[in-house]
């Protein structure tokens, strides 16, 4: 005999102003730390920057966007991400009984544009220590995003991704191996 899940109900208060394109990715940013992990009141908590308990246990103080809305009440913070909900640009499906946060089609074109800035400029970031360069935070990361962030490295032409990209090659799959060698083509291609 199974029984019934009651489901942990929730209602959206969204904010009655539009959303400006950095409170927008911001909130899909953090979101990002969150896909089918967590809900809108811990992503308003890593918004605000919160001490809490949930926030230490799980690291979410590291978020880049952590604290980014520190000078906003809770309430005003959930209603910017009950806005980006209705907007479409985030979703909540149950995962059992808890209703979590994932990304719309059109919230993760944005957010994969936001992520892999942010990935290139950490590429510049290792550029600056020195070699060696581990690359294996980058395998098993979405295909989509890598791709992306391989046509941007392209998109550079600049010769000084070329270790990296090399030190990536040996440790990823083939698929991508064989855009990183696309990409030195064309960053190695005569003017």
């Amino acid at each position: 005999m199974s029984r019934k899940v009651k489901r942990v109900l929730f209602r959206l208060y969204p904010s009655r102003e539009k959303l400006t394109v950095y409170e927008l990715k911001t909130i899909l940013r953090g979101a990002d730390e969150l896909i089918f992990k967590g809900g809108r009141g811990l992503l308003a908590k890593i918004l605000k920057g919160s001490k809490d308990k949930d926030i230490k246990e799980k690291k979410l103080q590291n978020c880049p966007v952590y604290g980014s809305f520190k000078n906003l009440t809770l309430k005003e913070i959930v209603e910017k991400i009950d806005k980006a909900i209705v907007d479409g640009y985030l979703s909540i499906e149950y995962d059992y009984r808890l209703p979590l946060l994932v990304f719309t089609e059109k919230g993760w074109e944005i957010e994969k544009d936001t992520f892999t800035d942010e990935l290139l400029k950490g590429f510049d970031k290792m550029i600056e220590k020195g070699p060696p360069y581990d690359m294996l935070y980058l395998k098993d990361r979405n295909r989509q995003m890598i791709l992306l962030l391989l046509d941007k490295v392209a998109a550079t032409k600049n010769p000084k991704y070329i270790p990296l990209l090399e030190a990536w090659r040996k440790i990823d799959y083939r698929k991508v191996r064989e855009k990183i060698n696309w990409v030195i083509a064309q960053i190695t291609k005569p003017k």
